[in-house]
């Protein structure tokens, strides 16, 4: 039988559950065990898909077509391992489950209530993995903090399976926070304290307290939180602020979080953790060789979750490079014909970033110009790949009219168009094309030489396409379609071969990219970016011939 770990978080939000989840799933997974990570999220929302980035942060979408919370991508991160729609809850899809029952009749006139009908269907789905034997461990995020009245019914469930269950079947772990009062130069306890009043007035009895805090705890604070909070004292973990997400899961090897929970799930079959290639990974962000300057074109940029899978593949494929990837946001609104020459020449390498909406799109396609005449490394992801074929089809093949329906419906070249499929569609939750698919890659591209593939399998998560009726006119001007769906014949990959490095993808690598598998893509456009800056520098600072260096 699978074993559960329920993670909830108290004082504050953002503390970083999913950081805490993911860290203690992967030291689990180093010394054997199977885990996985599911999130309940209590919005009424039955999805993050028709939520603005500046909401709720980035959407990830997982193998399968689910459109989930971004805790998913530092799951699938760490692990290595799919999520799927399964490990993503949410308060709107659980009320939708309940209702579609009641109107089949399936509660026979019964009065249906948040108890047990709502409890039980979260129940359900917090259940729902474990019985499909392939995990030791489901770790149960969440989402909320304690107190709130959206995640009410979820500390309910939390504490009729702490009921049900055997004792070394399920353990809470509660996050909060210590705060630091710089005035009286001491940790406060006290808001933890309350936290976990909270908890126990709803009847759940943490097992373990993460603590989140500036400062070292001693002993004393360590015993104060246990005594009043009522765990052992080797329950009550440190978890310090750390300069990278990847160093928790070493942070929490150290205050032995993984040991305290097998102890307490009296699980004996491991082994000790092995982290040979984290911890090379982590020596290489640590301790890079060079650096790159990459703009970052969007327009969400003031939110830095907005873009989180993109900025934390760049950690990846940095590490790789043994390189430091220096972001520079740049907003597309901003960007004009006058200024674009100011805010790029700085740059090694420029990425223009996936989005919807017409609010930035003609800054967008006067940077892509840039790079494509300036011969600067670019990268361009869904949105990003439609801006380049634009550009292109206006200012190299002459059509100046060239366009998105997405943003001008009746424009005369739309050489980005809706997809057929969705030409019928109205409603807008969950109705993309969603999740993985094929794209067979032609040979002796760049996208050939990154991938060493010929058909590879992508995430997607878009409505328009390139235009097909167009390709003809395109790869006569010197644009290849690189990459394209077998079955519908859509463009996936576009790349120009006269220029250093140019690719632009319909798809979103971002999401499969994690800390064991960098995201190839990435890999080479770092790897572009690096050659472009040393050649850069060696022009700016020439050798002359017999010189002392």
């Amino acid at each position: 039988m699978a074993k559960y770990i329920f993670v909830t978080g108290g004082v504050t939000s953002s503390l970083g559950k999913g950081i805490i989840a993911a860290s203690l799933a992967k030291l689990l997974q180093a010394r054997g065990l199977r885990v996985t990570i599911q999130k309940f999220d209590p919005y009424i929302n039955v999805d993050p898909g028709t939520l603005n980035p500046y909401e709720h942060g980035e959407c990830f979408v997982t193998e399968d077509g689910a459109e989930t919370d971004l805790d998913l991508g530092h799951y699938e991160r760490f692990l290595s391992t799919f999520t799927s729609q399964a490990n993503n809850v949410t308060t709107g899809r659980i009320y939708q489950t309940v209702i579609n029952k009641e109107r089949e009749g399936a509660y026979l006139g019964k009065t249906v209530q948040v108890v047990p009908h709502i409890t039980d269907e979260i129940k359900r789905r917090m259940l729902l993995l474990g019985q499909t034997n392939q995990y030791d461990i489901i770790i149960s995020e969440i989402g909320g903090t304690v107190g709130d009245i959206e995640s009410l019914p979820f500390i309910e469930a939390v504490r009729q399976l702490q009921w049900e269950m055997a004792e070394e079947d399920c353990l809470v772990i509660h996050l909060t926070l210590i705060p630091y009062l710089k005035a009286a130069k001491e940790l406060k306890t006290k808001p933890t304290q309350h936290s976990v009043k909270l908890l126990s007035q709803e009847g759940v009895n943490p097992d373990i307290i993460v603590c989140r805090t500036e400062e070292p705890l001693s002993p004393e604070i360590r015993k104060k939180i246990a005594l009043f909070c009522n765990v052992k004292q080797e329950a009550v973990i440190e978890a310090a602020d750390a300069p990278t997400i990847y160093e928790v899961p070493l942070t929490m090897m150290r205050e032995k979080l993984d040991v305290i929970c097998l102890k307490k799930l009296n699980l004996t079959d491991y082994h000790e953790p092995e982290l040979t290639k984290w911890k090379e990974f982590l020596d290489k962000l640590k301790y890079p060789k060079s650096k790159v300057n990459i703009g970052l074109i969007g327009k969400y940029i003031e939110l830095q979750d907005a873009y989180k899978s993109i900025l934390e593949s760049f950690v990846h494929a940095g590490a790789m490079n043994e390189c430091k990837v220096q972001i520079v946001n740049v907003h597309s609104e901003f960007i004009t014909t006058e200024n674009v020459g100011e805010k790029l020449s700085n740059l090694d390498g420029l990425l223009v970033a996936p989005g919807f909406g017409h609010r930035g799109i003609e800054g967008k396609i006067i940077a892509v110009k840039y790079a494509r005449e300036n011969k600067l490394p670019f990268f361009g992801i869904c949105l990003g790949m439609q801006m380049a074929v634009i550009e292109f089809a206006r200012n190299v093949l002459g059509l100046r009219d060239a366009h998105s329906t997405e943003m001008q419906p009746d424009t005369p070249t739309p050489v980005i168009d809706l997809m057929a499929e969705q030409k019928k569609i109205t409603a807008k939750g969950g109705t993309m094309r969603l999740g993985a698919y094929p794209c067979s890659i032609k040979e002796g591209t760049l996208a050939s030489r990154i991938y060493g593939k010929k058909e590879i399998r992508e995430r997607h998560r878009h409505r328009w396409e390139f235009n097909n009726a167009y390709l003809q006119q395109f790869e006569q001007a010197g644009m290849v379609a690189s990459g394209k769906n077998p079955e519908s014949d859509l463009v996936e990959i576009i790349e120009l071969p006269n220029h250093p490095f140019f690719i632009g993808v319909q798809y979103h690598p971002e999401l499969k990219s994690s800390v064991e598998n960098p995201q190839p893509i990435f890999v080479h456009f770092i790897k572009a970016a690096k050659e472009f800056a040393e050649e850069r520098n060696n022009v700016k600072n020439p050798v002359l011939q017999g010189e002392m260096i």
